[in-house]
Parts: C-alpha cells; structure tokens; sequence
C-alpha cells in the first residue's frame, strides 16, 4: 500500500483500462478522481468500488475536447482533494477505416479525442504538479499501434504515436520538478470499446492464436499503471512499460522435426 493521502485523476475512467486504472490506483492507497464523459452510472460505480478500499473517489464529468471542461474538472479535484499527486491520461476514441475512405471530420474526431484531449489534459495536470513544488507522476495509456501501424486506423495511429511523442518530451522538460512521466502501452485488451469493433465470437476464437493465450484484462495495465505511480518506481522516468502478453513479438511458428 502507498502512503494515503495521494490523489490520482485518470480520464476516461468509468470503463474499460481507465476503470481498471483507476481501480488499482485505489487498491494502492490513492484518493480517485474517475473523469467521464457521458457514462456517468458506470463512473459511479467505478467511484464505489474504488471507495471500498477506504480512499476517497469522486466521478467528474468532462469531455477532454474542450478546455474549459478540463480546468474545471482538475479545480474540482483540487477543491475536494486539495492537491494532485498522479495524473494518468487515458481517454481515447478512434473511428476505424480504410484511410482512403476515412471523411476529414472523421479523422478530426479521433484527433480531437485522442491527440488533443491527451494535450489538454496533460498540459492542465503538468501546470498543476509544477505551481505545487512536491514532484509527482504522469501516466500516459499508448498502445502498441505505436510500434505496429495496424490498417484501417490511420487517425488512431497518428494520436497515439503523438501522444507518445508529448509524454517523451514531458519527461524531459519536468524532470528537474521531480515529476516522472512514463507510457504504458498496452496490446488486445479486453474492454467494451472493443466490442464496438470485434464480437464475443471473434474474441474467443483469436484469443488462443496471441502468445500468452489470452486478452489483456484491465487489470493487467492497471497493475501496471499502479506500479508507475508508486514509490518502487521512483528513479523510473521516460520509460515505456509494454504490457501485451508478447502480442508485438515475431509470431513465427517453427515446425519441429519428425
């Protein structure tokens, strides 16, 4: 358990990685402010369960878009908090198509969520832990796609890699305020963003094919997630914490000899 009393802020927390985010942060002893955008009965009940281990959580709503939304989700957390130790940047949304088919306002929704609302946020989250003195950590959820460009997800690709971009040069330009800035980057998660693109049907007969025989829960990046935050990761800054059960290793099958 971590010293009680750090606030941790995760966007995009009332499902999927978020929650498991936001969960595991509150099973290490941090306060939860468990932001939202239009899933506020799910929020709550994130805030529930992350009560249940005896810290606070509040849900927020906010649609990382717009920046007023964001500063006056983060003056709420502090105004019921009073500080922000951990911020993990988490919301994320993607429209997938060829890109060649893919409308300009498509690829500008994706962006908006996915690029510019990792930037408004982040930026909000960095003043914050700078004008405080006290150091800090900043979580941000990438994604294999990174690394692997997968088709049909061009806009995507495009807000994840900067997004990885933003947390690099963070890392470099808060490092002197003792604020650490590190990347998960999780696989084939299961989460119900998925389902919006893959059945029931389609998972199950996949998952066996990955190297580790299964999906990424969200407990398995909010684990991750908590260990970033902690104390055991204190001289961890600028560093890109893969968490995707080998899904990016070569997936060469060797025939063994008769």
């Amino acid at each position: 358990m971590e010293p009680r009393g750090r606030v941790a802020l995760v966007t995009g927390a009332s499902r999927g990685i978020g929650r498991g985010c936001a969960e595991a942060l509150a099973a290490s002893g941090h306060h939860v402010v468990i932001n939202y955008r239009s899933h506020e009965d799910e929020a709550n009940a994130v805030a529930e369960r992350c009560r249940a281990h005896g810290v606070g959580a509040i849900a927020v709503q906010a649609d990382v878009r717009n920046r007023a939304a964001v500063d006056a989700m983060f003056a709420r957390a502090i105004e019921h908090f009073g500080h922000l130790d951990v911020f993990v940047s988490n919301a994320a949304d993607s429209i997938r198509k060829p890109f060649i088919e893919i409308a300009p306002e498509e690829i500008a929704y994706t962006l908006d969520v996915s690029l510019w609302g990792v930037i408004h946020t982040a930026q909000a989250a960095a003043r914050r832990l700078v004008a405080q003195g006290t150091g800090g950590s900043m979580i941000f959820i990438s994604s294999v796609h990174v690394v692997q460009p997968y088709v049909n997800c061009a806009a995507y690709n495009i807000a994840k890699a900067g997004g990885h971009a933003l947390a690099m040069t963070l890392a470099t330009e808060l490092i002197r305020h003792r604020i650490r800035v590190n990347i998960v980057e999780p696989g084939w998660v299961d989460t119900p963003g998925e389902r919006k693109w893959t059945s029931d049907e389609e998972i199950a007969k996949a998952a066996p094919s990955l190297p580790w025989k299964r999906l990424a829960t969200i407990e398995d990046i909010g684990n991750a997630v908590a260990y970033l935050a902690s104390d055991k990761a204190d001289y961890v800054t600028g560093a890109v914490l893969r968490v995707d059960g080998g899904f990016v290793l070569p997936m060469v099958v060797y025939e063994q000899p008769a």
